[in-house]
């Protein structure tokens, strides 16, 4: 496995993560290779996927770790996450704050991003150790929360999931996120076959990010 800190940095330097509902191994295999095509090397395939952990199997013998940033997300506890690290995912998110969680996937050396909604859950977060934290839902706040939370907590690394498109993300990393999760935003042509456009998307949500970070 990748060292965590060099996984960290792969997953800010690409500035987003991408948020996989599919409804089978092979849709999320198409999905994964739509994204990496565009330029986004990192998703999430999530825990309310069917077999969520043999999706996880199957693209991580599909791809090698240098191609594809393999996660596994909507994971609630840590049993779930020993499994989807067992099957190959290299960092966990979670829509909210589990401390079991968080412990374990820091016992395995494994990056995790536990779903906060308050400044308290931030602090709590950094506290027992996360190494990103998911401000969900994103819509419910917008771009001006990141601002507002890195005002007393500058050191919060904020990744804002929900609500983040093409149009606003820009302003997401403006506001100091280092990351953005993006799904049915960038995955959504998946429920029509449409996956040249999800391909277009990525590239466009990577230009974004790059350009609102002056490179």
């Amino acid at each position: 496995m990748m060292p965590k800190l060099d996984l960290l940095r792969r997953i800010t330097d690409a500035g987003i993560v991408a948020v996989v509902r599919a409804t089978s191994a092979d849709d999320a295999v198409r999905i994964a290779d739509a994204v990496l095509e565009g330029g986004c090397p990192a998703i999430e395939v999530t825990f309310t996927v069917p077999g969520a952990h043999k999706v996880i199997e199957a693209l991580a013998a599909r791809y090698k770790p240098s191609e594809l940033i393999l996660g596994a997300g909507t994971v609630l506890d840590p049993e779930t996450a020993r499994i989807a690290i067992l099957s190959g995912a290299t960092y966990v998110v979670s829509p909210s704050l589990n401390v079991d969680t968080v412990r374990l996937c820091n016992r395995y050396q494994v990056p995790v991003m536990p779903g906060v909604m308050t400044i308290s859950e931030v602090i709590a977060a950094m506290e027992c150790g996360a190494d990103i934290i998911k401000l969900f839902p994103g819509e419910a706040f917008g771009p001006s929360m990141i601002k507002a939370i890195r005002g007393p907590l500058p050191q919060a690394p904020l990744m804002p999931t929900g609500g983040v498109d093409v149009n606003n993300v820009a302003d997401w990393i403006k506001a100091g996120a280092v990351a953005v999760g993006a799904g049915s935003s960038l995955t959504g042509g998946a429920k029509t076959g449409d996956y040249g456009s999800i391909t277009k998307l990525a590239a466009q949500f990577v230009e974004r990010i790059k350009a609102a970070r002056g490179k």
